[in-house]
């Protein structure tokens, strides 16, 4: 997701896995640089959601894509779900449409888009596009932060959160934003939220913003991702006492307040607001 207006300027880059992806020229961020778009969607936004699973019994089941880029995670979840029997929603929201013309224009290059274009201009076209009877994919451009705002959006069930990294958009990782978004979910709906860092910075400014913090899916060479719900039970291996002990001695654990975020240790004051947590209470016996 662009953290400006400006015309976004990307080149076809060649992973190590011999998938192609796209890299934006002015600061050489690559899109899934590990395992390629398809794969690292698949682990990350599909079998780490659980979305088949989930999306196996009848009701409303709805996704928010946050950072739909080169629409890699939304095609992910359309191919898993071709045979939902709950009735989905996949909003995927961006402010910048430029990544998504790219792969249109090189879509034989990048491969996964090639089966998905009357879709994709679809979307692009009309900003809606009925996938299938029971999957509705919805394009919602515009800065997220206020988007998400928009009641008449429905609270997610899931959310791939995918946007440009910390050091090109800090906005959309602050604890501010994080709070916003976490009282933006409804208290009746589950919601699991996967992102691809592993960052103890992150998972601090998560817990601190109200979500339960776990350790997510290994994908290529990291080994480790992070999911975030409202729901305890929605996470499979939370952060625990072993983390909070590397939290005291890493040097990049300061939750991000704003957009001079400096890599820093935690203050006393805000290790004893993540220790406070109710992830970390031990029941009463």
């Amino acid at each position: 997701m662009s953290s400006n207006d400006k015309k976004e300027i990307f080149e076809l880059v060649t992973l190590k896995s011999g998938h192609k992806s796209l890299r934006l020229a002015n600061t050489r961020q690559t899109f899934h640089p590990g395992i390629g778009p398809l794969a690292e969607a698949d682990i990350l936004y599909v079998q780490q959601q659980k979305l088949i699973e989930r999306c196996s019994v009848p009701g409303k089941f709805i996704i928010w894509d946050v950072g739909l880029g080169a629409a890699a995670n939304a095609l992910a979840a359309i191919r898993a779900l071709g045979n939902c029997e709950a009735e989905v929603e996949l909003h995927s929201f961006e402010k910048s449409l430029d990544p998504l013309d790219f792969a249109v224009e090189h879509a034989e290059d990048l491969e996964y888009p090639l089966p998905y274009l009357p879709l994709i201009k679809s979307l692009l076209e009309n900003k809606s596009v009925q996938v299938h009877p029971k999957l509705n994919w919805i394009l919602h451009q515009g800065d997220f932060r206020e988007v998400m705002l928009d009641q008449g959006i429905p609270s997610p069930n899931a959310i791939f959160y995918d946007p440009y990294s910390l050091t090109v958009n800090t906005e959309m990782w602050t604890l501010d934003f994080f709070k916003a978004l976490r009282e933006r979910l409804s208290e009746t709906t589950p919601c699991l939220l996967s992102n691809y860092t592993r960052s103890t910075a992150l998972r601090v400014t998560l817990l601190l913003a109200g979500f339960y913090v776990g350790v997510g899916a290994t994908i290529g060479n990291k080994e480790e991702s992070t999911v975030a719900s409202n729901r305890l039970d929605l996470i499979e291996n939370p952060l625990d006492e072993r983390w909070l002990s590397r939290v005291k001695a890493s040097q990049n654990a300061s939750p991000i307040r704003g957009l001079a975020q400096t890599n820093c240790p935690i203050s006393e004051e805000d290790y004893q607001l993540v220790i406070n947590q109710k992830q970390f209470q031990r029941p009463t016996p």
